[in-house]
Order: C-alpha cells, then structure tokens, then sequence
C-alpha cells in the first residue's frame, strides 16, 4: 500500500455556511458519448438570468482537510457501487491513490440518497451507491476521495425549476447538445450544488470537484439569462466558487476547466472560464488535457500539433508548461494543477488522426505531467475501462 503524502490543519468546526474559438476541445468529459461539440469561441452577450430568491444556507461541518500528491481515476457512480474491491486492490497494489466519483452527474442525477430538499423537489435521486459507505472503505485503505458535482448542465434543475434555467431566444428552454442547462446566473442554482458539495464532505469525501462550472458553448445570441446585475461571464463563475468557499472555508475545493483556456487569453471562449481568475478561491484546477480534443494543427505554447491524438506526450506537457508560466505571474495565491489525461479512444477525429490509447499512451501522457514540473494526474475514461498496466506497481 502506498504512503500518501499529507499535511493536516484543524479545521473550523462550523461553516457560514469547480481551445482557441475554433480549436475543437470538446465539452467536459461526456459520459454518455465520447464526441463533444466544438466551442463556438463567442463573447459574453451581457444577458443573464434574473436573480431569484434563495433560501439562507446552513452550516455544515467538513473533513480534515488533507493535501495529497494525488494520482487517481475517475469512476461512475455505478463502479463506485458495484466494483469498489476491485478500485481499493488496484489502489493497494500500485501507484494510485485517490478517485473521483460522480455525485451528480452529467444526466442531473443525485447518485447517493441525498437529503439536499431541492433534489429531491426536482426528483433527481438516483441512488447508486452509498457514499459513507464508500469513502470509509477508502479512508481505511488510506486512499483520497473526491466527490465530482456537475453543476450548470443540470437537466434535472433546469427542467424541474425552468424559472433558473437558460431560455431560448425563440421560446422556450435552451437546449445545447440535446440537453437542457441551469442559468449560471442564478444564485439558487449556485445553492443548489453548494448543498450537495456540503453533503458531499459531511459524508466522508476529502474534496468537491465542481465540474461543468462555465456557460453552455453554444452561440449566445441564441440564449436569454436575463439580468446579469453588469457581470462578465467569467465574473459570474468565479463569484459562485467564491460562495462556494464562503459557506466552506476550510474544505478541498477544485474545478474542472476546458484545458484550451491555458492556451488562449482571458475567456476567449465565451463560457466564463478565465485560466488567472478562475482558481483565486479553490485549492485546485483539473484542465482536460485529452489530445484527442484538441483541433488538428492546434498550436499549443507555441507548438504545432499536426495530429494531437498521436502526440500524448507532447500535448500534456506543452498545456501545462504554458499554464505553469501564465500562473507564475498571477499575483497571490493561486491552485495547484491536477490534470485530466486521456484513456480512451477517439475513433470520430477521423482515420489517421486517431490513435488506440493502451498503457503506452497513458504512460507517455504521465510522463508528460513529470517533465512539466508537476506531480498530480487523473485518468479519464467514461466506461471506466482502464489500462491498469500503465500503473507503477508498488
């Protein structure tokens, strides 16, 4: 079993209370389908939506908080449930040492018995597996445990509470990509996930992992947010991880950000994620460095990959060199990188722009993380089909 490495504090007991326009990196990692939708590289419109009333938060308690050189997987909510002997062996017996875990998924689904009332207002509960359940097994097999909250691609919220959904110009709910998404905008919304995250910690996770924390990637003309009281989209974002952190103030925060933003100035891609202001009030980015979802010819710190599918190991540590350096000038604190990497096959860029991922890709891609100057790395695959013997024994 490997030793984590990690620095405790005492936490507070109570709380007041997560490329270019045209570069085709894909929407967060789709569960249900790998081929993600090119960014539409449109600016903020200034239309948001109307603020609605928001009932006050609660106080929670959270985990000791925890800082560990992490190296890990993500899993379904149904891996969690059904194959956990097998995560907490494979963990034992190599180099892994952390999950991430879905929460609420990318469908809207709560996946654990969740006592949060607008989860339940919304019927999106979908019990999976148990969570306190879960992360004692990994407390006691020493392995970290993050729990991953979807937030704006919420059909569930959006539908069951349309009041705080993104409508259509034409009438109507928005729809992107076949599926309808909460308006950023709304503080309800933010409460929402702010709730689960909380339930999440009081559960026995070690983090929150805030995913899909942007706008749609659609074209904006197309979408109506109502009042934006004069913020910037990217503004918006980070004033929901800034309650995010209000309400709790000595948890492990993260978010999951397009990996094409390390790339491009300010929020080129008009879906309100800026690479130097987003991290400002979380302990950790997690940029989605899959070559596959890069464009061909895509330059990246002033490289440019032909085919970026058949150069793993170059694509990652370019993107992290050319975050490394544009991070290193923000003033204050800013997060530690963790970043996504690829396993699986991206057969829909075409023959020859394509390669099968094995253990060989996924190595090249760790090493690629290494010889950037970081140490922390995640293995994407939505069907949880990992290549295990890429996986240092130990």
């Amino acid at each position: 079993m490997k030793n984590l490495l990690l620095a405790s504090t005492v936490i507070a007991s109570l709380l007041l209370s997560s490329c270019g326009s045209n570069s085709g990196i894909s929407p967060e990692k789709e569960a249900d389908k790998m081929p993600g939708s090119n960014i539409a590289g449109s600016k903020p419109n200034g239309n948001n939506q109307t603020q609605t009333n928001v009932p006050q938060p609660t106080p929670t308690k959270v985990p000791e908080k925890k800082l560990v050189k992490a190296k890990g997987l993500y899993l379904t909510a149904t891996s969690a449930g059904a194959r956990l002997k097998h995560y907490i062996e494979l963990a034992n017996t190599t180099e892994i040492n952390s999950y991430v875990i879905d929460y609420k998924n990318d469908d809207g689904n709560v996946t654990v018995n969740s006592s949060v009332p607008a989860a339940k207002e919304v019927k999106a509960i979908d019990v999976r597996y148990d969570p306190e359940k879960v992360t004692k097994e990994l407390r006691d097999n020493n392995i970290y445990s993050i729990a991953r909250i979807v937030c704006f691609k919420d059909p569930y919220f959006s539908k069951g509470k349309p009041e705080v959904a993104i409508k259509n110009k034409n009438g109507g709910l928005y729809i992107h990509n076949g599926v309808t998404w909460v308006n950023p905008y709304s503080m309800e919304a933010w409460q929402y996930n702010i709730d689960l995250a909380k339930e999440a910690l009081a559960k026995g996770f070690d983090e929150v992992q805030f995913d899909y924390v942007r706008f749609p990637d659609g074209k904006k003309s197309n979408m109506v947010f109502g009042n934006n009281n004069n913020k910037q989209m990217y503004e918006t974002i980070n004033d929901f991880l800034a309650e995010a952190r209000k309400q709790m103030p000595n948890a492990i925060l993260s978010a999951d950000v397009f990996a094409i933003i390390c790339e491009t100035p300010g929020d080129n891609e008009g879906i309100g994620q800026y690479l130097e202001h987003i991290g400002k009030d979380i302990d950790y980015i997690y940029p989605m460095a899959y070559p596959s979802h890069y464009a061909l010819g895509q330059i990246i710190n002033g490289t440019a990959f032909k085919k970026p599918d058949l150069d793993p190991y170059g694509v990652i540590k370019n993107t992290l060199l050319k975050a490394k350096d544009r991070l290193a000038k923000v003033e204050g604190s800013t997060p530690k990188i963790r970043t996504y990497i690829q396993d699986f096959d991206a057969s829909w860029i075409g023959k020859g722009n394509w390669q099968h991922y094995d253990n060989e890709q996924v190595r090249q891609q760790i090493q690629g993380v290494y010889d950037a100057g970081y140490e922390e790395w995640f293995v994407w695959d939505p069907m949880n089909s990992y290549h295990e013997g890429a996986f240092k024994k130990e």
